[in-house]
């Protein structure tokens, strides 16, 4: 389904550009880089309509792109957007733990341009320190939110849950395997790398694989319910 997956995905680099633009615009510019990486935090929630493709292309049905808009009539709604705050508070904390740590090493001015940014950033000590704290300290943000989202999102969706089932099943299925899911989220980590080099671009292709493989994912993980289906009144 190319053209439907490409047609909801172009959103992101969009969404990137735009706060590229306003990075600059606003002389803000030493949180361009962790508004970028911090893309990965929020990722598990933003491609919540493609998992919903997946799942029904799963069932066999006609795939268009508006089916991406069926989430809208999940019966774990209430969860999903549950934990999609959950991870915009990760996010938003993880920009002003980034922006704390910069003020620390190079004060409350703003780079005059990027030359004079990178220069401080890749000819300093502090600069050094900052690569490296920043990217430790993103780590273990990115750590936190694998481990709870990993397949919370498809749980929601396939289930009638709510968020703290499926964040506790997410850790389960991380804590009972470890090295598949770290090789997972390294796997994440790069392919969204490689997506946001070109100004964003290349994310309207890898988001998509990455959403249907999350999906597949969750299909080999998490067993699945054989029991008939409950219904109950909201």
């Amino acid at each position: 389904m190319p053209t439907h997956v490409i047609f909801l995905a172009i959103i992101y680099p969009i969404f990137g550009l735009f706060l590229a633009c306003m990075t600059f615009g606003y002389d803000v510019m030493p949180l361009l880089f962790p508004l970028a990486a911090g893309f990965a935090l929020i990722g598990p929630f933003a491609a919540i309509g493609l998992y919903e493709l997946s799942r029904q292309r799963e069932k066999g049905v006609d795939v268009s792109w508006k089916h991406a808009f069926g989430v809208l009539r999940c019966r774990s709604l209430d969860g999903i957007t549950a934990l999609g705050m959950v991870l915009m508070i990760v996010f938003l904390i993880w920009l002003m733990t980034a922006q704390w740590l910069y003020q620390s090493l190079f004060g409350y001015g703003s780079p005059e341009s990027i030359g004079q940014f990178l220069s401080d950033i890749l000819t300093t000590s502090e600069g050094w320190i900052l690569i490296i704290a920043g990217n430790g300290i993103g780590f273990l943000f990115a750590v936190l939110v694998l481990t709870i989202s990993v397949v919370s999102f498809p749980l929601l969706l396939d289930r009638d849950v709510g968020a703290m089932v499926a964040m506790h099943t997410s850790v389960r299925a991380v804590l009972r395997n470890p090295l598949m899911m770290a090789a997972w989220g390294l796997f994440v980590a790069v392919t969204l790398v490689i997506g946001s080099l070109a100004f964003f671009v290349g994310l309207a292709l890898v988001l998509p694989v990455l959403a249907h493989s999350t999906w597949h994912l969750y299909r080999k993980v998490v067993e699945p319910d054989l029991s008939p289906r409950q219904y109950r009144w909201p």
